[in-house]
């Protein structure tokens, strides 16, 4: 087991006075004594290393906010009642026995390169963005709108960011946690959500995000029939002109000449050189290593010119499909591409959040065989083969996931249907980077309402992802209290998911 904890203690031996302290008193942040010491005997031995640890070089995670519905895309069920199957049917995939919803023909020629996990589940029906993408063990409506609430745990990407932080002296020519194509929330009418924030590890190990610059070209169908507002909204249809860029904190002022920032860093190295020798505390690594980075994006035009699809042929960027979702995918290609770790492209809210995106409680198939669909439709595959061709699949892990999935039933008292909330059982897609090619895990029953066999939490897809990126699913790191905590919580390896 890897312990990333600097001077403090083991979660290995026994406890301590203060540790029992520590523990006890952690209880108000949803971590009490039962957990610890369920997380202790599940930690207590490191994951075998096997020939697919390590696999991945890099993770491209797709986030499809809202939530899609199992029954529409990866888990169609053709035999169910039509309140259950809906209005859209299922198709044939290339492999055989494999079936998908017919909004998505595109995917269907792809599923030879994936693996769908049908048999997802966890116990909060709530858009659980923070705890689909952390470890952390319970979730409550308050961690929606806070992304600095004090009982958070790190986002997936941060969390490699500072695995990998402490592993190399130097850091990267690209930063290993970028976000696209916005700050999560940033463009809607509630703002910032919680999630994709590093939470106890510290803030210099939040995603790097771009901005978009670009407007919409098209109205896409209404949240709801009580929607009265056109919303030209990117995620539909964006200008071909937009284009991606860093935030304004991360340009070089024109003012500064380089010759003078190189003067005033090594000045800041000589005194830095210094201090390390009167003190040498985590807090000190930590400012080192964001100010390197720093230094880094104000001086490189390397995340830049990885963000700019512009430099891309018109032919590949519409292939990609020209939506901000299609070209947020072109640009994590062309990060990881560049060298890149992590690069997240959440498909957020945009102008109205009630209702957004995949959350669709009402007019649920206008929104799907409009809008939704097709865009996941011509992005997904084409990002698949495009780094299958250019050799990356093998090396990049692909995670197209959400927070849960949508309820078994339509409700048909609304115009256009709707599902609500359901995550007792949905699914997710996985390729690439030691992922198994061609293969269904897990099933639900006849309605997609339950785990049929081989429930998969959230957890265990990071325990895995954390694996195949070489990183073991059992690596402590501290938190607030200096506890430590395991990366992936009780999250655990599963090889069925493995090539």
């Amino acid at each position: 087991m890897i312990n990333l904890l600097g001077n403090r203690k083991h979660a290995c031996g026994g406890l301590a006075r203060r540790e029992f302290l520590q523990i006890g008193s952690a209880g108000t942040l949803g971590f009490g004594l039962s957990d610890w010491l369920a997380l202790r005997e599940a930690h207590a031995s490191p994951t075998p290393v096997g020939p697919h640890f390590g696999r991945a070089k890099s993770c491209i995670l797709l986030y499809l906010y809202g939530a899609h519905p199992q029954h529409e895309t990866f888990d169609p069920k053709p035999d169910a009642p039509v309140e259950v199957q809906g209005d859209m049917k299922a198709i044939r995939t290339n492999v055989p026995g494999v079936f998908i919803g017919e909004g998505l023909p595109n995917t269907s020629q792809v599923m030879d390169r994936v693996t769908v996990v049908r048999s997802m589940t966890h116990q909060f029906p709530l858009h659980c963005f923070a705890y689909a993408v952390t470890a952390m063990p319970n979730y409550n409506t308050s961690f929606e709108f806070a992304p600095r609430h004090p009982q958070a745990w790190p986002f997936v990407g941060s969390v490699v960011d500072y695995v990998e932080a402490h592993r190399q002296s130097h850091p990267p020519d690209i930063p290993r946690n970028i976000g696209l194509p916005w700050k999560s929330g940033s463009r809607c009418d509630h703002g910032a959500l919680g999630g994709p924030y590093a939470a106890y590890l510290g803030s210099e190990y939040d995603p790097i995000w771009s901005d978009f610059v670009g407007k919409g070209t098209r109205v896409v169908p209404k949240l709801s029939a009580k929607q009265t507002k056109k919303v030209y909204d990117p995620w539909g249809g964006c200008e071909d002109t937009g284009r991606f860029q860093l935030s304004p904190s991360c340009e070089l002022p024109k003012t500064v000449p380089l010759t003078r920032l190189n003067l005033r860093r090594e000045l800041l190295r000589q005194f830095d050189s210094t201090r390390s020798q009167i003190a040498n505390d985590v807090a000190m690594r930590a400012y080192s290593n964001q100010e390197q980075q720093a230094y880094s994006l104000l001086t490189s035009n390397k995340l830049r010119e990885a963000i700019d699809v512009h430099k891309e042929p018109d032919a590949v960027r519409e292939k990609y499909g020209m939506t901000l979702f299609g070209q947020s995918a072109l640009a994590a290609r062309r990060v990881v591409e560049a060298g890149g770790k992590f690069v997240s492209v959440i498909w957020d809210a945009f102008d109205i959040f009630a209702g957004c995106v995949w959350d669709t409680h009402d007019n649920h198939y206008p929104r799907l065989k409009e809008y939704l669909l097709p865009t996941l439709d011509q992005t997904l595959p084409t990002l698949l083969l495009d780094l299958e061709q250019r050799g990356l699949l093998d090396e990049t892990l692909v995670l197209c996931i959400s927070e849960h999935g949508r309820t078994p039933k339509i409700k048909t008292n609304l115009y256009g249907g709707g599902r609500d909330h359901w995550s007792r059982v949905y699914s997710i897609l996985a390729a690439g980077g030691g992922i198994a090619r061609g293969r269904v895990v897990g099933s639900s029953d006849s309605q997609a309402a339950d785990v049929k066999h081989t429930p998969v939490s959230p957890k265990d897809l990071l325990a895995t992802a954390y694996y195949l990126l070489g990183i073991d699913p059992h690596t402590l790191v501290p938190d607030r209290l200096g506890q430590p905590l395991p990366i992936a919580g009780d999250g655990q390896l599963r090889t069925e998911l493995l090539a």
